[in-house]
Protein backbone atom coordinates (compact mmCIF):
# COMPACT_ATOMS: atom_id res chain seq x y z
CA UNK A 1 0.00 0.00 0.00
CA UNK A 2 1.45 3.46 -0.90
CA UNK A 3 1.85 5.71 1.22
CA UNK A 4 1.82 3.39 4.63
CA UNK A 5 3.92 3.63 7.19
CA UNK A 6 5.92 0.78 8.92
CA UNK A 7 3.52 0.95 12.28
CA UNK A 8 0.64 0.87 9.88
CA UNK A 9 1.91 -2.28 8.25
CA UNK A 10 1.80 -4.13 11.00
CA UNK A 11 -1.58 -6.66 12.18
CA UNK A 12 -3.43 -6.17 14.82
CA UNK A 13 -5.78 -8.98 16.36
CA UNK A 14 -8.45 -8.21 18.48
CA UNK A 15 -11.39 -10.73 19.82
CA UNK A 16 -14.31 -9.41 20.24
CA UNK A 17 -18.02 -10.81 21.48
CA UNK A 18 -20.63 -10.15 18.29
CA UNK A 19 -22.33 -7.59 20.23
CA UNK A 20 -19.09 -5.39 19.90
CA UNK A 21 -18.28 -5.64 16.13
CA UNK A 22 -17.06 -1.80 14.77
CA UNK A 23 -19.05 -0.67 12.11
CA UNK A 24 -16.06 -1.30 9.81
CA UNK A 25 -16.35 -5.30 10.96
CA UNK A 26 -20.10 -5.07 10.50
CA UNK A 27 -19.45 -3.82 7.17
CA UNK A 28 -17.39 -6.96 6.32
CA UNK A 29 -20.18 -8.75 7.74
CA UNK A 30 -23.42 -6.61 5.26
CA UNK A 31 -20.60 -7.41 1.89
CA UNK A 32 -20.01 -10.88 2.48
CA UNK A 33 -20.55 -13.15 -0.71
CA UNK A 34 -23.16 -15.53 -0.66
CA UNK A 35 -25.30 -17.14 2.61
CA UNK A 36 -22.88 -18.48 4.67
CA UNK A 37 -21.00 -15.01 5.72
CA UNK A 38 -22.97 -12.75 6.18
CA UNK A 39 -25.20 -10.83 9.06
CA UNK A 40 -28.16 -12.83 8.58
CA UNK A 41 -26.69 -16.32 9.10
CA UNK A 42 -24.64 -15.39 12.19
CA UNK A 43 -27.40 -13.79 13.50
CA UNK A 44 -29.89 -17.14 13.27
CA UNK A 45 -26.21 -19.27 14.26
CA UNK A 46 -25.63 -17.37 17.00
CA UNK A 47 -29.56 -17.50 18.51
CA UNK A 48 -30.03 -21.05 17.78
CA UNK A 49 -27.26 -23.04 16.94
CA UNK A 50 -24.52 -22.55 19.57
CA UNK A 51 -23.45 -25.69 21.65
CA UNK A 52 -23.50 -26.22 25.22
CA UNK A 53 -21.04 -24.08 26.85
CA UNK A 54 -19.34 -21.94 23.63
CA UNK A 55 -18.77 -18.27 23.38
CA UNK A 56 -19.01 -16.47 19.99
CA UNK A 57 -15.55 -14.90 19.60
CA UNK A 58 -15.45 -12.89 16.07
CA UNK A 59 -11.91 -12.06 15.60
CA UNK A 60 -11.02 -9.16 14.07
CA UNK A 61 -7.49 -8.20 12.23
CA UNK A 62 -6.53 -4.37 11.69
CA UNK A 63 -4.33 -3.50 8.95
CA UNK A 64 -3.99 -0.29 8.23
CA UNK A 65 -6.11 1.80 10.59
CA UNK A 66 -8.94 -0.62 9.53
CA UNK A 67 -10.62 -4.03 10.33
CA UNK A 68 -8.89 -5.98 7.53
CA UNK A 69 -10.44 -9.10 7.96
CA UNK A 70 -13.04 -10.92 10.03
CA UNK A 71 -13.00 -14.45 11.28
CA UNK A 72 -16.47 -15.57 13.06
CA UNK A 73 -14.73 -18.16 15.55
CA UNK A 74 -15.75 -19.73 19.20
CA UNK A 75 -14.61 -20.88 22.60
CA UNK A 76 -15.69 -24.11 23.80
CA UNK A 77 -14.29 -26.45 26.32
CA UNK A 78 -10.55 -24.01 26.20
CA UNK A 79 -10.53 -24.81 22.61
CA UNK A 80 -10.78 -22.26 19.23
CA UNK A 81 -12.81 -23.44 16.86
CA UNK A 82 -14.17 -21.87 13.36
CA UNK A 83 -18.09 -20.84 14.37
CA UNK A 84 -19.66 -23.53 11.71
CA UNK A 85 -22.35 -25.62 12.85
CA UNK A 86 -23.68 -28.73 11.25
CA UNK A 87 -25.61 -26.58 8.78
CA UNK A 88 -22.88 -24.27 7.61
CA UNK A 89 -21.58 -25.59 3.92
CA UNK A 90 -18.79 -23.38 3.35
CA UNK A 91 -16.95 -21.10 5.91
CA UNK A 92 -13.89 -18.91 4.84
CA UNK A 93 -12.20 -16.03 6.74
CA UNK A 94 -13.31 -12.58 5.65
CA UNK A 95 -11.29 -10.06 3.74
CA UNK A 96 -12.01 -6.22 2.80
CA UNK A 97 -11.47 -5.29 -0.31
CA UNK A 98 -8.20 -4.04 -2.26
CA UNK A 99 -5.74 -5.62 0.30
CA UNK A 100 -2.69 -6.92 -1.83
CA UNK A 101 -0.90 -10.04 -1.43
CA UNK A 102 1.11 -8.93 1.40
CA UNK A 103 -1.31 -7.57 3.03
CA UNK A 104 -3.03 -10.68 3.18
CA UNK A 105 0.05 -12.95 4.31
CA UNK A 106 0.35 -10.23 7.12
CA UNK A 107 -3.05 -11.00 8.25
CA UNK A 108 -2.69 -14.40 8.48
CA UNK A 109 0.11 -14.75 10.13
CA UNK A 110 -1.36 -12.39 12.76
CA UNK A 111 -3.98 -14.62 13.11
CA UNK A 112 -2.37 -17.53 13.38
CA UNK A 113 -0.30 -16.04 15.92
CA UNK A 114 -3.03 -15.00 18.11
CA UNK A 115 -3.79 -19.11 17.82
CA UNK A 116 -0.53 -20.25 19.27
CA UNK A 117 -1.86 -19.91 22.78
CA UNK A 118 -4.82 -22.19 22.43
CA UNK A 119 -2.74 -25.10 21.44
CA UNK A 120 -4.83 -26.46 19.02
CA UNK A 121 -7.14 -24.35 16.42
CA UNK A 122 -9.67 -26.22 13.62
CA UNK A 123 -11.46 -24.34 10.94
CA UNK A 124 -13.81 -26.59 9.51
CA UNK A 125 -15.96 -26.32 6.16
CA UNK A 126 -13.23 -24.74 4.02
CA UNK A 127 -13.58 -24.91 0.78
CA UNK A 128 -10.47 -27.01 -1.11
CA UNK A 129 -10.65 -24.47 -3.58
CA UNK A 130 -10.18 -21.43 -1.40
CA UNK A 131 -7.77 -18.46 -2.85
CA UNK A 132 -6.55 -17.93 0.79
CA UNK A 133 -5.33 -21.37 1.44
CA UNK A 134 -2.07 -21.05 1.16
CA UNK A 135 -2.03 -17.78 2.78
CA UNK A 136 -3.10 -19.27 5.87
CA UNK A 137 -0.38 -22.04 5.51
CA UNK A 138 2.15 -19.46 4.81
CA UNK A 139 1.23 -17.43 7.81
CA UNK A 140 0.49 -20.74 9.95
CA UNK A 141 4.25 -21.63 8.95
CA UNK A 142 5.70 -18.18 9.82
CA UNK A 143 3.93 -18.17 13.38
CA UNK A 144 5.71 -21.18 14.27
CA UNK A 145 2.30 -23.16 13.40
CA UNK A 146 1.67 -26.79 11.85
CA UNK A 147 -0.84 -27.43 9.26
CA UNK A 148 -2.87 -30.57 9.59
CA UNK A 149 -5.27 -31.26 6.62
CA UNK A 150 -8.30 -33.08 6.86
CA UNK A 151 -11.52 -33.73 4.60
CA UNK A 152 -14.92 -32.58 6.21
CA UNK A 153 -17.39 -33.40 3.23
CA UNK A 154 -18.37 -33.38 -0.13
CA UNK A 155 -20.98 -30.59 -1.70
CA UNK A 156 -22.17 -31.34 -5.31
CA UNK A 157 -22.93 -28.57 -7.85
CA UNK A 158 -24.31 -28.10 -11.20
CA UNK A 159 -24.32 -25.01 -13.46
CA UNK A 160 -27.74 -24.59 -15.02
CA UNK A 161 -26.84 -21.17 -16.66
CA UNK A 162 -28.92 -20.64 -19.63
CA UNK A 163 -30.79 -24.08 -19.14
CA UNK A 164 -34.63 -24.70 -18.71
CA UNK A 165 -36.40 -27.82 -16.78
CA UNK A 166 -36.30 -29.39 -19.99
CA UNK A 167 -32.33 -28.68 -21.08
CA UNK A 168 -31.75 -29.56 -17.51
CA UNK A 169 -33.18 -32.94 -17.44
CA UNK A 170 -31.58 -34.16 -21.16
CA UNK A 171 -28.64 -33.73 -18.84
CA UNK A 172 -29.40 -36.44 -16.55
CA UNK A 173 -28.74 -40.63 -16.41
CA UNK A 174 -31.49 -42.00 -18.40
CA UNK A 175 -32.60 -43.99 -15.43
CA UNK A 176 -33.64 -40.81 -13.46
CA UNK A 177 -34.92 -39.35 -16.47
CA UNK A 178 -37.54 -42.39 -16.90
CA UNK A 179 -37.84 -42.25 -13.08
CA UNK A 180 -38.72 -38.22 -13.08
CA UNK A 181 -41.22 -38.63 -15.67
CA UNK A 182 -42.97 -41.69 -14.46
CA UNK A 183 -43.14 -40.03 -10.82
CA UNK A 184 -43.96 -36.80 -12.04
CA UNK A 185 -47.22 -38.08 -14.62
CA UNK A 186 -48.54 -40.14 -11.15
CA UNK A 187 -47.98 -37.14 -9.34
CA UNK A 188 -50.12 -35.23 -11.54
CA UNK A 189 -52.77 -37.71 -11.71
CA UNK A 190 -53.09 -37.76 -8.29
CA UNK A 191 -56.37 -35.74 -7.64
CA UNK A 192 -55.97 -34.02 -4.10
CA UNK A 193 -51.64 -33.77 -4.57
CA UNK A 194 -50.98 -29.80 -4.52
CA UNK A 195 -47.26 -28.05 -4.40
CA UNK A 196 -47.16 -24.93 -2.36
CA UNK A 197 -44.14 -22.61 -2.30
CA UNK A 198 -44.09 -20.45 0.44
CA UNK A 199 -42.19 -17.60 0.72
CA UNK A 200 -43.67 -14.18 2.57
CA UNK A 201 -42.96 -13.56 6.01
CA UNK A 202 -47.01 -13.74 6.51
CA UNK A 203 -46.69 -17.59 5.05
CA UNK A 204 -44.25 -18.93 7.60
CA UNK A 205 -46.34 -19.62 10.41
CA UNK A 206 -48.05 -22.03 8.14
CA UNK A 207 -44.27 -22.89 6.54
CA UNK A 208 -42.71 -23.92 10.12
CA UNK A 209 -46.12 -25.79 10.94
CA UNK A 210 -45.79 -28.35 7.54
CA UNK A 211 -41.72 -28.57 7.75
CA UNK A 212 -42.32 -29.52 11.88
CA UNK A 213 -45.10 -31.66 11.08
CA UNK A 214 -43.19 -33.75 8.26
CA UNK A 215 -40.32 -33.72 9.69
CA UNK A 216 -41.68 -35.80 13.02
CA UNK A 217 -42.54 -38.20 10.58
CA UNK A 218 -39.61 -38.50 8.71
CA UNK A 219 -36.75 -41.05 8.78
CA UNK A 220 -34.45 -38.48 10.16
CA UNK A 221 -32.86 -38.29 13.20
CA UNK A 222 -33.68 -35.80 15.43
CA UNK A 223 -32.01 -32.01 14.61
CA UNK A 224 -28.54 -30.95 17.14
CA UNK A 225 -30.42 -27.82 17.09
CA UNK A 226 -34.28 -28.18 16.66
CA UNK A 227 -34.94 -24.61 16.47
CA UNK A 228 -32.78 -23.64 13.80
CA UNK A 229 -34.24 -24.75 10.53
CA UNK A 230 -37.54 -22.42 11.55
CA UNK A 231 -35.46 -19.67 12.75
CA UNK A 232 -33.44 -19.56 9.65
CA UNK A 233 -37.08 -19.16 7.29
CA UNK A 234 -38.28 -16.64 9.47
CA UNK A 235 -35.00 -14.36 8.67
CA UNK A 236 -34.32 -15.44 5.33
CA UNK A 237 -38.52 -14.74 3.98
CA UNK A 238 -38.53 -11.07 4.48
CA UNK A 239 -34.67 -10.90 2.67
CA UNK A 240 -36.50 -12.49 -0.69
CA UNK A 241 -34.30 -15.19 -0.13
CA UNK A 242 -36.62 -18.31 0.62
CA UNK A 243 -38.51 -20.99 -1.05
CA UNK A 244 -40.12 -23.15 1.00
CA UNK A 245 -41.33 -26.42 -1.32
CA UNK A 246 -44.09 -28.62 -0.06
CA UNK A 247 -46.02 -31.21 -1.60
CA UNK A 248 -48.96 -32.67 0.15
CA UNK A 249 -51.41 -35.29 -0.48
CA UNK A 250 -55.13 -34.25 0.33
CA UNK A 251 -54.41 -31.98 3.89
CA UNK A 252 -51.52 -34.08 4.82
CA UNK A 253 -47.95 -32.38 3.91
CA UNK A 254 -45.65 -35.56 3.31
CA UNK A 255 -42.63 -33.86 1.86
CA UNK A 256 -40.91 -30.60 2.30
CA UNK A 257 -37.59 -28.33 0.86
CA UNK A 258 -36.03 -25.48 2.58
CA UNK A 259 -34.56 -23.43 -0.11
CA UNK A 260 -32.40 -20.67 -0.51
CA UNK A 261 -31.52 -18.23 -3.70
CA UNK A 262 -28.99 -15.64 -3.28
CA UNK A 263 -27.57 -13.84 -6.42
CA UNK A 264 -28.44 -17.31 -9.02
CA UNK A 265 -27.50 -20.04 -6.81
CA UNK A 266 -30.31 -22.01 -4.61
CA UNK A 267 -29.07 -24.11 -2.30
CA UNK A 268 -31.01 -26.78 -0.39
CA UNK A 269 -30.47 -26.59 2.90
CA UNK A 270 -32.89 -29.15 4.58
CA UNK A 271 -35.69 -31.65 3.33
CA UNK A 272 -37.58 -34.65 4.90
CA UNK A 273 -40.62 -36.70 3.79
CA UNK A 274 -43.26 -38.72 5.05
CA UNK A 275 -41.83 -42.62 4.89
CA UNK A 276 -45.55 -43.34 4.95
CA UNK A 277 -46.34 -42.09 1.52
CA UNK A 278 -42.69 -43.81 0.47
CA UNK A 279 -45.02 -45.08 -2.41
CA UNK A 280 -45.10 -41.62 -4.16
CA UNK A 281 -42.08 -41.38 -4.42
CA UNK A 282 -42.23 -37.73 -2.33
CA UNK A 283 -38.59 -36.90 -1.94
CA UNK A 284 -38.23 -37.40 -5.75
CA UNK A 285 -41.84 -35.64 -7.17
CA UNK A 286 -41.11 -32.44 -4.71
CA UNK A 287 -37.17 -31.73 -5.89
CA UNK A 288 -38.29 -32.25 -9.35
CA UNK A 289 -41.28 -29.56 -9.06
CA UNK A 290 -38.84 -27.34 -7.59
CA UNK A 291 -36.17 -27.79 -9.76
CA UNK A 292 -38.64 -26.63 -12.57
CA UNK A 293 -39.73 -23.75 -10.81
CA UNK A 294 -36.08 -22.70 -10.12
CA UNK A 295 -35.19 -23.05 -13.63
CA UNK A 296 -37.99 -22.16 -15.69
CA UNK A 297 -39.19 -19.01 -13.21
CA UNK A 298 -35.98 -18.00 -11.55
CA UNK A 299 -33.50 -18.85 -14.34
CA UNK A 300 -30.81 -19.90 -12.00
CA UNK A 301 -27.41 -20.48 -12.56
CA UNK A 302 -25.80 -22.91 -10.35
CA UNK A 303 -28.18 -25.29 -7.82
CA UNK A 304 -26.44 -26.97 -4.52
CA UNK A 305 -27.20 -29.81 -2.40
CA UNK A 306 -25.30 -28.59 0.17
CA UNK A 307 -23.49 -31.47 2.73
CA UNK A 308 -22.61 -34.28 2.24
CA UNK A 309 -22.12 -36.96 -0.96
CA UNK A 310 -25.32 -38.38 -0.30
CA UNK A 311 -26.03 -41.05 -3.64
CA UNK A 312 -29.18 -39.61 -4.69
CA UNK A 313 -27.49 -36.24 -5.22
CA UNK A 314 -25.14 -37.58 -7.54
CA UNK A 315 -27.98 -37.97 -10.10
CA UNK A 316 -29.37 -34.77 -9.74
CA UNK A 317 -25.99 -33.31 -9.92
CA UNK A 318 -22.54 -33.92 -11.71
CA UNK A 319 -20.02 -31.29 -9.84
CA UNK A 320 -18.65 -32.10 -6.73
CA UNK A 321 -16.61 -29.98 -4.21
CA UNK A 322 -14.43 -30.43 -1.52
CA UNK A 323 -14.31 -29.09 1.46
CA UNK A 324 -11.93 -29.78 3.88
CA UNK A 325 -10.30 -28.95 7.61
CA UNK A 326 -7.75 -27.31 9.12
CA UNK A 327 -5.94 -27.99 11.92
CA UNK A 328 -3.70 -25.07 13.33
CA UNK A 329 -1.44 -26.77 15.58
CA UNK A 330 1.00 -25.32 17.98
CA UNK A 331 3.82 -28.09 18.54
CA UNK A 332 5.19 -26.28 21.53
CA UNK A 333 1.69 -26.59 23.65
CA UNK A 334 0.65 -30.21 25.42
CA UNK A 335 -2.71 -30.34 23.46
CA UNK A 336 -1.10 -29.38 20.01
CA UNK A 337 2.20 -32.07 20.41
CA UNK A 338 -0.60 -34.71 21.20
CA UNK A 339 -2.27 -33.68 18.16
CA UNK A 340 0.92 -33.99 16.19
CA UNK A 341 1.74 -37.60 17.53
CA UNK A 342 -1.59 -38.94 16.54
CA UNK A 343 -1.41 -37.54 12.95
CA UNK A 344 2.31 -39.04 12.59
CA UNK A 345 0.48 -42.22 14.20
CA UNK A 346 -2.27 -41.95 11.83
CA UNK A 347 -0.06 -41.90 8.71
CA UNK A 348 1.71 -44.82 9.76
CA UNK A 349 -0.85 -46.64 10.14
CA UNK A 350 -2.30 -45.88 6.85
CA UNK A 351 1.23 -46.62 5.27
CA UNK A 352 1.18 -50.23 6.77
CA UNK A 353 -2.20 -50.85 5.81
CA UNK A 354 -1.60 -50.06 2.48
CA UNK A 355 1.51 -51.65 2.26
Amino acid sequence: MRGTSCAETVASVEPLPPQALSPDALALLDEAPGLFAGRAWWDVVLAHAMPAGAEASFVAIRWAGRVAALLPMMRIGGRLNSLSTPYTCEYVPLFAAGLNAAARLAIMAAFCRFCRSSGIVRLDALPAEWDGLADLETGARQAGMHVLHFDHFGNWIEDVGGLDWSAYLLGRAGALRETIRRRMRRAENLADARFDLLTRSDQMDQAAEAFESVYRRSWKDAEPFPTFNVALMRVMAPLGLLRFGVWSIGAEPVAVQIWVVKDGHAIVLKLAHDEAFKAHSPGTVLTALMLRHLLDQEHVTQIDFGRGDDAYKQGWATGRRQRIGILLVNPWRGSGMAALLRHVAGRLRNRATSA
